[in-house]
C-alpha cells in the first residue's frame, strides 16, 4: 500500500526524500540551521525544488555552510559566486548570505549557539505540533514567525521576512506541519525536539 504524504512533495525523488527524511525533524546543529537560513533566503520567489536541486552546489560554494568561513567572504568571493551557475546568481541574496553569516556569529557569541537563540522562541523550547488536515490550512506565516523575523532583522539579518522564517521553522522542525494523514506526522511528533 502506498504511503500517504503531504501533497507538496509530489513524486520527484529528491523532493520525496527531503519530505520523508528531513522536513519537520527538529534541528539543533548550528551548521544545519545556518544552511537552511541560506537556502530559504535563496528560495525567496522561487520553488523549493529549484533550491534542492542546487543544494550540493550551495554546499560547495558556501564552504559546507560554515558560518565562520562564509563571514570571511569578500567582494572577490561575491563576484566569483555571481559567476557560479550552480547557485541562484542574485547579488542581493549572495551578499545577504555573507552578512547573515556575520550576524549568525554574533548570535552564537551572545547566546552560546544559534540553536539556543532560535529555540528559545518556542514554548518550553519544544516544537509546535500542528494538526492540519489539508495543505490549505497550513499558514504561510504566523505571529511567532513575525516575532522571530523582527528580532533577526534587528540583529542585522536580511532575507528573513516572516514567510521565509516560517519556512525555516517548518524545515528545521520548530513546527510539525505534516498533515495528520501523512505517514510522517506521528513519527515527527514523537521526536519532540527537546535539546540534549
Amino acid at each position: 500500500m502506498p504511503k500517504t504524504r503531504c501533497s507538496w512533495c509530489g513524486d520527484n525523488p529528491l523532493y520525496v526524500a527531503y519530505h520523508d527524511e528531513e522536513w519537520g525533524v527538529p534541528v539543533h546543529d548550528d551548521r544545519i540551521l545556518f544552511e537552511f537560513l541560506i537556502l530559504e533566503g535563496a528560495q525567496a520567489g522561487l520553488s523549493w525544488i529549484t533550491i534542492l536541486k542546487k543544494r550540493e552546489n550551495y554546499r560547495e560554494a558556501f564552504a559546507d555552510f560554515d558560518p565562520a568561513a562564509v563571514a570571511r567572504f569578500n567582494k572577490r568571493s561575491v563576484e566569483k559566486l555571481l559567476k557560479n551557475e550552480g547557485i541562484v546568481r542574485n547579488r542581493l541574496k549572495i551578499e545577504a548570505s555573507v552578512s547573515n553569516a556575520k550576524a549568525f556569529l554574533e548570535v552564537q557569541e551572545e547566546f552560546g549557539s544559534f540553536d539556543r537563540y532560535i529555540w528559545d522562541f518556542m514554548p518550553k523550547g519544544r516544537p509546535l505540533q500542528n494538526k492540519f488536515r489539508t495543505m490549505g490550512e497550513i499558514p504561510a506565516k504566523t505571529e511567532l514567525a513575525e516575532t522571530i523575523s523582527k528580532d533577526l532583522k534587528k540583529r542585522g539579518f536580511r532575507f528573513v521576512g516572516p514567510t521565509i522564517i516560517y519556512a525555516h521553522m517548518q524545515a528545521t522542525g520548530m513546527v510539525n506541519d505534516h498533515v495528520v494523514d501523512c505517514f510522517r506526522h506521528k513519527p515527527v511528533a514523537k521526536l519532540g525536539g527537546s535539546r540534549s
